[in-house]
């Protein structure tokens, strides 16, 4: 069995300029991932991270108890390593910069959605982290900027999620392919247990929250009916999939291949998933997984970004369902 602090020192020389900083982040993830295992393992026996906050988000959005919380461990577990100048997450105003000696020295930047679909915790069903790590434009030794965080995706050094299921998988690459690593509680230890994660080219699943579809573009509502039709040759119908948490749902069509969507809307004019949290580091994976991610048209990880929060629409997964809806979506 190999260890994820096993792999990462083995991968170290993949990065000889990172000087074991990319190595020590992943292992403050590694540790922020641990605690919320534990903690997402007794919410139904610990009210006080149970249910709504009574605040929101900068989104407007209202925040869960848990997702205060894991965004609060989250920027400890990075501030304890000293490896990240930088933090900018779904849940925050603005960035923070880690305006510390250690911290001005840093390489890199952290951005995250610590808690992808929280409201799911109260039900016991899945939810997850992501991250995504670039390496700073701002002068080693100041204090970190926004342009370091408005970054197009191609520019990310490493992303991954962490999925908290049946089982809890911590999933990333660095560029150099993806691979998944399980949780083993009694042993306190990430094993490699996905070795070189491939999607699908064709997929069986489609993943989209169809209540919404009087809302959407008729070239998406048109790739609804498509996957929904009867053809042998194609393998359709598909099967619809819809769980509600983005890292849940890319993570069963990484496995066994599909698409996820969620697109603009009449509610959501320019997409609901956020670029730099969600849209970004889920894309390199897909891309590095040998799967696809546009906003119906374009690359993912080649739009510039202009805000910390930008929304964008989201197709994601195995190359041929992305590349029939973007067929749809240019008619």
């Amino acid at each position: 069995m190999k260890t994820l602090g096993e792999f990462i020192i083995a991968k170290q020389s993949e990065y000889p300029g990172a000087t074991g900083e990319l190595s020590g982040i992943l292992s403050s993830i590694r540790i922020f991932a641990k605690i919320i295992h534990r903690d997402i393992n007794r919410a139904g026996l610990a009210q006080d991270i149970l249910g709504l906050s009574g605040d929101e988000n900068v989104q407007g959005e209202a925040q869960m108890k848990l997702d205060i919380f894991a965004n609060e461990t989250m920027k400890k577990a990075l501030i304890a390593r000293g490896e990240v100048a930088g933090f900018a997450s779904e849940e925050d105003d603005t960035f923070i910069a880690f305006d510390t000696e250690r911290g001005r020295n840093a390489k890199y930047v952290l951005l995250t959605d610590p808690l992808d679909g929280s409201s799911n915790i109260d039900v016991n069903v899945s939810v997850g982290t992501i991250f995504s790590i670039y390496k700073r434009i701002s002068p080693v030794g100041t204090p970190v900027t926004m342009e370091d965080f408005l970054q197009p995706g191609r520019k990310q050094v490493a992303a991954g999620y962490v999925t908290y299921g049946s089982s809890t998988m911590l999933v990333y690459t660095t560029g150099n392919g993806v691979n998944g690593f399980t949780y083993d509680p009694s042993l306190g230890l990430f094993i490699l247990s996905h070795p070189n994660m491939r999607i699908p080219k064709e997929g069986k699943y489609y993943s989209i929250n169809e209540g919404q579809y009087v809302t959407f573009p008729a070239g998406v509502k048109k790739f609804i009916k498509y996957c929904q039709e009867d053809d042998s040759a194609t393998k359709r119908p598909y099967s619809s999939r819809y769980i509600g948490s983005l890292v849940s749902d890319f993570h069963r069509n990484l496995l066994k291949g599909g698409i996820y969507i969620y697109p603009t809307s009449t509610v959501y004019p320019k997409g609901k998933l956020r670029l730099l949290y969600e849209g970004n580091p889920m894309a390199f994976l897909a891309e590095q997984a040998g799967g696809m991610a546009t906003d119906g048209v374009n690359s993912i990880l080649d739009i510039i970004p202009t805000e910390l929060h930008q929304r964008v629409p989201f197709f994601v997964g195995s190359t041929s369902m992305v590349e029939k809806a973007k067929e749809f979506l240019t008619e």
